[in-house]
């Protein structure tokens, strides 16, 4: 099956990409198809709520100057996904926020087009802030029918600098717990 997990942070292949990666790396192991797409270097503006998607009913999104349609397609394709962010002032990336908005209501336009899949938010924290953050991502899961993934502790690694989360043995265990449930659960869906 296939799985697609979104980094929403503005460090390519940071903390919130090596979390990420710990769980993709135990779907992997399990048989299953990975793929990380990472929003550095991007700008993914948030809806401007011209509300086109309502009306087009296309599953795409009428604002063409960023990479969003291409994460709605992989979305789409995925049997579960992954969204990632760091922790900024208490709640997700800019991208991140602009991911979620316009693809949420594109897929609302389209009769909540990503329902029944599997979802889990993964978040990179430097101290406080977490639990927000992941609230914020797994709204967006269920807002949209999706059935998300638990773990053996909130979906979180500690670590300002890039590379630090490595350091926090609980946070690598609830990834590679996050990663063998969602494994679990596939297996299952087959």
């Amino acid at each position: 099956m296939k799985i697609v997990a979104i980094n929403g942070s503005a460090r390519k292949g940071g903390n919130t990409a090596q979390l990420l990666t710990m769980v993709l790396d135990e779907l992997a192991r399990a048989g299953h198809d990975t793929e990380l797409v990472e929003l550095s270097g991007q700008v993914v503006q948030g809806c401007v709520a011209c509300y086109q998607c309502f009306e087009r009913k296309d599953k795409r999104c009428a604002v063409k100057t960023d990479l969003l349609n291409d994460c709605i397609d992989k979305m789409l394709a995925a049997d579960a996904i992954l969204l990632g962010s760091p922790t900024y002032f208490a709640d997700v990336s800019a991208n991140m926020k602009g991911l979620i908005e316009r693809a949420g209501m594109v897929a609302r336009a389209n009769e909540n087009m990503f329902k029944r899949k599997l979802g889990a938010g993964v978040v990179a924290v430097r101290r406080g802030g977490a639990s927000h953050v992941f609230s914020t991502l797994n709204n967006f899961f269920l807002i949209g029918e999706m059935i998300v993934v638990g773990s053996s502790y909130w979906n979180l690694g500690r670590g300002r600098e890039p590379g630090q989360v490595q350091e926090d043995q609980e946070g690598i265990k609830t990834m590679q717990d996050l990663g063998q449930n969602m494994a679990w659960l596939l297996e299952r869906m087959r």
